[in-house]
């Protein structure tokens, strides 16, 4: 048994922000763990032009703590009106990493999202031409599908035919939640992906019913069976290349998410890499915690390693109950928790 873990530094490939005091409050957590990450461009209103994404790449810096590290990588959110044009000048200038694809009415402010895969494609064929990421929420939104179902019905409806019709398109299945996902990429060539959270990783979705309706387990894609839990965890801890790192930690102040339609969102973030780590050593993988954290996704995004190691310690303490104060607070995953692995600070 290791009780010391040396890693290259990590990179979180997916991790909401927000703005304002929000993101004051919870950027230190993800800057102090990871190097870079791939910044959520769903603000109110989103981030869909070079112009609003370098404000907003400003905003993050500025709330840096002091000495931080850190490179935020800037995402341009998918409209039915983005101008293939203005996307592929950000990508080119060095300022969008990625495109983020939300089918409309999906998730937290995904109202201004894809209504249909065909207004977009002059863009998406620019993007495959220029080798730029498409990052996308794969959720089928017709409230007919059932809500357990949409991963899987959107991947046989949408991407699959997307990927038979732009082969040569870069995409990233983001925050997988089911084995037919996991088979899905598992079967892909090299121009798909999947990030996987730490808390799709632990929790199943008995999880957001036990005792009562736990609002801070409530996420989208919503938790899955046991099984695809199971799945999930095979294949991050597999050494598979096509699996890495994407937290979506996503915070809500605690009045968000503590009435009677909460928001929708885990925040993960002030255990993230300690939470991945506990996984890994259950499922007797501490050897491909490397790839995953750290290895995995530049490999895909190309871009280099990170030169810096990060520390984890086995030692045990416990998450705070809250994080920020009074309206603005947020809970944390497992809040009150005890998490056996601490990150050397």
């Amino acid at each position: 048994m290791t009780d010391t873990l040396t890693i290259r530094r990590p990179d979180d490939w997916h991790v909401h922000f927000r703005d304002g005091a929000m993101l004051r409050a919870v950027l230190p957590f993800t800057a102090r763990q990871f190097a870079r990450a791939v910044v959520m461009p769903n603000l109110v209103p989103p981030v869909s032009d070079v112009a609003a994404a370098r404000a907003y790449r400003g905003r993050i810096i500025a709330a840096l703590p002091r000495g931080a590290k850190f490179t935020p990588l800037m995402t341009c959110y998918l409209t039915d009106t983005s101008d293939a044009d203005e996307v592929a000048r950000g990508y080119e200038e060095g300022l969008f990493a990625a495109v983020k694809l939300y089918p409309a009415h999906a998730t937290t402010h995904s109202a201004h999202g894809v209504t249909d895969i065909g207004r977009v494609m002059p863009v998406l064929e620019r993007m495959a031409a220029l080798g730029m990421p498409l990052l996308i929420h794969g959720e089928a939104t017709d409230p007919a599908i059932d809500i357990f179902d949409r991963e899987a019905v959107f991947i046989e409806r949408v991407l699959d035919p997307l990927r038979r019709r732009l082969p040569e398109l870069r995409i990233v299945l983001e925050h997988v939640t089911t084995a037919e996902a996991v088979a899905y990429v598992g079967a892909a060539d090299a121009n798909l992906a999947a990030t996987i959270t730490a808390h799709h990783l632990i929790i199943n979705r008995n999880a957001i019913f036990a005792g009562g309706i736990r609002p801070h387990l409530y996420c989208l894609p919503i938790a899955k069976r046991e099984k695809h839990r199971l799945a999930l965890r095979r294949a991050a801890t597999s050494g598979n290349s096509a699996f890495f790192l994407g937290t979506d930690s996503a915070p809500h102040a605690v009045p968000t998410k503590e009435t009677a339609c909460g928001c929708a969102g885990i925040f993960t973030a002030p255990a993230a890499l300690e939470l991945y780590a506990e996984v890994f050593e259950e499922e007797g993988a501490l050897e491909h915690f490397e790839a995953f954290a750290a290895l995995n996704g530049p490999a895909f995004y190309r871009l280099p390693v990170n030169e810096g190691r990060v520390i984890l310690r086995r030692q045990t303490w416990t998450l705070p109950e809250r994080v920020g104060e009074g309206d603005g607070a947020v809970t944390p995953f497992r809040a009150g928790e005890a998490v056996r692995w601490r990150l050397a600070s």
